[in-house]
């Protein structure tokens, strides 16, 4: 029944997510929700409906309040958390919020999942491999403190790679899907039956986000989804599975977080504020190397599954495997970092790529 049950949740997201999407998209333009390219950080050449992100939210509430059988305290706290980001969110898409009062919102809803919720990373692998304590356990402000900080990182870093069409959206439900497969295998249902929600959204909100994109997410959905994966990997992860507990959530979540990290101290070294947005971004320099959106979205896609791989494959306890393709994915971020100009290589696209490019830029 566990099973079918998930089937069925994952159907009722897409669906109601699928159907929705068109209504929001059209209520989009109603209410001025429509993001226009005025600066050289954004890819696309058309004004384009930016509040994708509550079909997304109404699909995966809807299939939740049908299925999900947990309704702890952890559970609403996560759930008013997201009600919060998505207000947040929906206002955001329409008026461009102060990042600083986005910033305060966002520690707002950590705070709800921490303290209503009682979710905190609460212990960590000891990273002293000499020690005869596996497990470093953390006392309460300091762990209260790393969560609410973890939580806030990670629904910046998803929105932060929201530069490409269906670059997030796809992106999210390859982690969802790496979550999703490790919450079973340790029988963590509760937290499958929402990493599944969360794919169903993904997958029926991308045919209308990929591209060429006929609606954006926008922050209501790239929010949502950053939070909701901090939260889970927090419910599920970071509690459990020995000695890996560390590792797992930040491999499963690795592209983002890479990607946040790396786009923090490359500003901070340039003397700007880490929360400015800039054209520096990992997509960015796939797609200034001369890739395509769709190639550099498919990329991503693929080191997005690779870590997720990884993830699992550490779970199970092969570690050796799991290095390995860890190493061959920052062998490859490393690079794409340091080189991201057209110089570095020749446009490789395919004559049909060509036509998709010229195409954006008409």
């Amino acid at each position: 029944m566990k099973y079918a049950s998930m089937i069925f949740t994952f159907a009722i997201s897409f669906i109601f997510t699928f159907a929705s999407t068109p209504v929001v998209r059209r209520m989009a333009y109603k209410i001025g929700a429509v993001d226009v390219p005025k600066d050289k950080r954004r890819v696309h050449k058309r004004p384009t409906p930016r509040i994708g992100g509550l079909a997304m939210l109404f699909g995966f509430m809807v299939a939740v309040l049908c299925f999900n059988d947990d309704w702890s305290k952890a559970t609403i706290a996560m759930l008013i958390g997201v009600a919060v980001l998505g207000v947040l969110g929906i206002i955001d898409d329409c008026r461009e919020l102060d990042a600083r009062l986005k910033f305060v919102v966002q520690i707002i809803a950590a705070l709800i999942v921490v303290f209503y919720g009682d979710v905190r990373i609460s212990v960590f692998s000891n990273p002293n491999v000499f020690s005869e304590n596996p497990f470093v356990i953390l006392p309460f402000w300091l762990s209260a403190t790393v969560t609410v900080l973890w939580i806030v990182f990670m629904t910046n870093a998803v929105n932060f790679i929201d530069g490409l069409d269906g670059l997030a959206a796809g992106v999210s439900a390859i982690m969802s899907m790496s979550l999703v497969f490790i919450a079973i295998t340790y029988h963590e249902y509760a937290i499958a039956t929402f990493g599944i929600a969360i794919m169903g959204a993904c997958f029926g909100f991308l045919p209308f986000n990929f591209n060429p994109a006929k609606v954006f997410m926008g922050d209501t959905g790239s929010t949502f989804l950053g939070f909701m994966l901090a939260v889970l990997s927090v419910r599920g992860m970071f509690k459990s599975y020995a000695v890996i507990s560390f590792a797992v959530p930040i491999l499963i979540l690795g592209l983002p977080l890479f990607d946040a990290v790396f786009a923090m101290i490359r500003r901070m070294f340039s003397g700007k504020s880490p929360m400015v947005a800039d054209r520096g971004h990992l997509h960015h320099r796939l797609y200034d190397m001369g890739f395509s959106q769709k190639q550099t979205v498919f990329i991503l896609y693929a080191i997005s599954g690779v870590l997720g791989i990884t993830a699992i494959l550490l779970a199970e306890q092969r570690f050796l495997r799991a290095m390995l393709l860890l190493m061959c994915v920052l062998i490859f971020l490393i690079i794409a970092t340091m080189f991201g100009t057209n110089s570095f290589v020749h446009k490789i696209n395919t004559p049909q790529d060509s036509e998709d490019k010229s195409d954006e830029e008409n």
